[in-house]
């Protein structure tokens, strides 16, 4: 059979072979260019993405490279992909938002709800605002097949303020892998096993990014809301990216969905990451699960979380720096 030929659509350049990379940047350079073929090409915002939501929210800058997506009273922004992808390699560079930012969401996922209403799949970063002086938390989510009754969050903290500067968020989705990363260091790892049946992301999806109001959740379970007094609320994106199976592409494909293989040595930094910056977990969730879904394997890891599956350790938390719709049975975020 006639192997897919891959589409990949880079919305911004990485910067020049010929400047000296700084050490964080080289090295998410590195792991890319293992992931990706020589021949990719750089595409702008009008060739590989179109604006969802927001109207003049949304602002394109440097030749259409970078997006800034913006939050006041009227409205949130959003924009997606252009087309559907069957695994593959997706990431962008996002600054968010300083100062009193409680209430506001910033979601980079990846999702098909479009299309499968009832049975969609989806693969979430979900960036949760915070009160002035707490830092803000990173999200990630797993949905198969409309599987929303039982989420699959885990949140942690971040070992540097990411609304100074631009910082990398991947996700690598393949058969068999789903791998989310921060910079270079991937932070979690979901394995198909065959008690997640159906619940393994496995149609195409699209590539979204969003910024919106969730007031009635995201901070302190909704304890503290969006102030408009500090909007606009600006999430600046950049390097947006796209590597994988367009949707229709006959199977097999290859490239960097198809060798989502972990190297020892990034397995290592995400098990230190997960021990320094996890603040909750479902799989330690015995509230919400008194018996851990089917792919949990819990050990003694476990005594570092409370029942609530939220680390008991503070220090968990990161350092102190300066979407459309809560799911259905999500976990409540009693964290700042």
């Amino acid at each position: 059979m006639a192997r897919c030929s891959l589409l990949p659509i880079l919305a911004a350049v990485l910067l020049a072979a010929s400047l000296s990379l700084p050490p964080r940047a080289a090295a998410y350079a590195a792991m890319v260019d293992s992931l990706l073929p020589a021949s990719a090409t750089a595409l702008s915002f009008e060739e590989g993405y179109t604006q969802l939501f927001g109207d003049s929210n949304l602002m394109l800058h440097g030749d259409g490279k970078r997006v800034h997506i913006s939050l006041d009273e009227r409205t949130g922004a959003g924009f997606a992909s252009q087309g559907a992808y069957h695994h593959g390699f997706f990431s962008a560079s996002i600054k968010l938002p300083a100062d009193h930012t409680a209430g506001v969401v910033v979601a980079f996922y990846m999702s098909n709800g479009d299309v499968y209403e009832r049975t969609h799949d989806e693969l979430d970063f979900e960036f949760l605002g915070n009160v002035r002086g707490r830092e803000w938390r990173v999200q990630t989510n797993v949905y198969g097949n409309g599987s929303t009754a039982a989420g699959r969050e885990e949140r942690y903290g971040l070992w540097f303020d990411p609304t100074q500067d631009f910082h990398r968020y991947a996700i690598r989705w393949s058969h068999d892998t789903i791998i989310f990363y921060v910079d270079e260091t991937p932070i979690r790892e979901v394995v198909r096993t065959a008690s997640m049946g159906a619940q393994f992301p496995s149609k195409p999806m699209s590539l979204y990014a969003t910024i919106w109001d969730g007031s009635s959740w995201a901070t302190s379970g909704g304890r503290y809301k969006v102030n408009y007094k500090y909007a606009p609320y600006v999430a600046e994106f950049t390097d947006l990216l796209l590597h994988g199976c367009p949707a229709g592409s006959p199977p097999p494909c290859e490239g960097a969905a198809a060798a989502a293989t972990m190297p020892p040595e990034q397995r290592s930094a995400m098990e230190r990451f997960r021990a320094r910056h996890m603040t909750y977990g479902y799989c330690y969730d015995r509230v919400r699960y008194p018996a851990p879904l089917p792919e949990c394997s819990v050990g003694a890891e476990a005594e570092a979380f409370l029942p609530s599956g939220e680390a008991r350790s503070t220090d968990r938390r990161g350092g102190r720096h300066g979407k459309r719709h809560r799911r259905a049975g999500g976990g409540v975020d009693s964290a700042l």
